[in-house]
């Protein structure tokens, strides 16, 4: 453990209000820092080429100011966001960046971010959508190719044992978030959902030892903590892509609930599914990342009916409503997002009958929209109360 994260969520604190700061300042020492932009990166490959994976995020209380001279406004507000930050500089330490195949917001500008930000190194990792035995053959495929081309930009050869200790590595990276998570299982969660949020924020943008000591150190601070009184007040769980600043947890748990869970894509997504360690790591890693991540765009159906496959897509969020004792969950999906736009119907039907009530949120990367999504989520809370 550094010096630096001896002191667990005051360290939290730092990186989530200085993000990337901490990237920065290996990228001065040296190292090569690579950004992704979606959960679907392969971030075991980049650890093992010996860089530093980064993900990117943006600034919801920021206007975007000249992302919309690249790009159309229908684009995704949090792609568009993004985009914006790093034009404004605030990436400007990156070496390189890999952005996976996942959505048209995606696809569609991958060549705007190639040519504005014009960085030494550049991949589009063309991701399959299908989940078959083929598609994990062409998965394993396309992050061969990734590697080569890694190889080639950081001069470094990546082996297969580099591979499997940079799995092992995130695996229990993974392993330290959800004994985090089990935390908030309690009637009274000894973490806050504001807490966590910038737990995950902050973890997402350091190399992933210091990621793993900085949730160890979190965890017993947190284990330290008293108890807090049991105020009965709504257990509520968020789902969506990428939410990754606690404006909306504030709204949630500054009317008087308490965010117990999530199923968000630098979340539950990102630490739920372990790479499998096999011989040829990269059959492990690209069986994670086709199979075992729940995205709207690569969870195929696999069952028989109707209803298996909805169990297939959405029975671990089921899971999760029964282990964290959910009471209520709120769908927030970004304008524009079709993959979980589609997704919404069946999903929010998928919910209810758990149970558990739902509010359904489509709205801005921002905070400017905040004031009518509070006054929709009081209006939420007072109804399962």
């Amino acid at each position: 453990m550094t010096e630096q994260q001896g002191n667990g969520l005051a360290t939290v604190e730092k990186y989530y209000s200085q993000y990337g700061s901490r990237a920065k300042e290996l990228k001065a020492e040296g190292r090569k820092v690579i950004g992704y932009l979606s959960a679907l990166a392969p971030v075991e490959i980049i650890t093992a080429a010996g860089a530093i994976p980064l993900r990117l995020k943006g600034y919801v209380s920021e206007a975007i100011t000249r992302a919309d001279a690249h790009m159309e406004t229908i684009v995704c507000p949090f792609v568009r966001n993004v985009f914006d930050a790093a034009l404004k500089g605030k990436y400007d330490f990156l070496d390189g960046m890999v952005l996976p195949h996942q959505c048209d917001s995606i696809d569609r500008t991958n060549d705007v971010w190639n040519y504005n930000l014009n960085l030494p190194y550049w991949h589009f990792l063309n991701v399959p959508h299908v989940t078959d035995d083929p598609s994990i053959e062409f998965m394993q495929s396309i992050l061969r190719i990734f590697i080569g081309t890694l190889e080639k930009f950081t001069g470094s050869r990546i082996t297969d044992e580099s591979l499997i200790q940079a799995v092992k590595a995130h695996n229990e990276n993974r392993r330290l978030m959800r004994e985090l998570y089990d935390m908030r299982k309690a009637g009274a969660p000894l973490i806050s959902g504001i807490e966590m949020m910038k737990v995950l924020v902050a973890a997402m943008s350091l190399p992933v030892e210091e990621s793993s000591a900085l949730i160890g150190s979190v965890i017993e601070e947190v284990k330290t903590k008293e108890a807090p009184a049991d105020a009965k007040m709504p257990r509520i769980m968020i789902i969506g892509d990428q939410i990754d600043d606690t404006a909306i947890v504030e709204a949630i748990e500054g009317a008087g609930a308490q965010l117990v869970m999530d199923d968000l894509s630098i979340g539950n997504k990102m630490y739920w599914a372990d790479v499998d360690v096999t011989p040829d790591p990269v059959y492990g890693i690209a069986g994670r990342y086709l199979r075992k991540l729940k995205l709207p765009t690569t969870c195929a159906n696999s069952g028989d009916t109707y209803q298996e496959n909805l169990e297939a897509r959405f029975g671990h969020i089921r899971q999760h409503i029964m282990d964290f004792k959910v009471d209520g969950v709120v769908l927030f999906i970004y304008k524009y997002c079709d993959p979980y736009g589609f997704d919404v119907p069946a999903m929010k039907s998928f919910i209810e009958s758990t149970g558990a009530s739902v509010l359904y949120l489509e709205d801005e990367y921002s905070t400017s929209t905040l004031p009518r999504v509070k006054t929709r989520i009081e209006a939420f809370l007072e109804m399962i109360a």
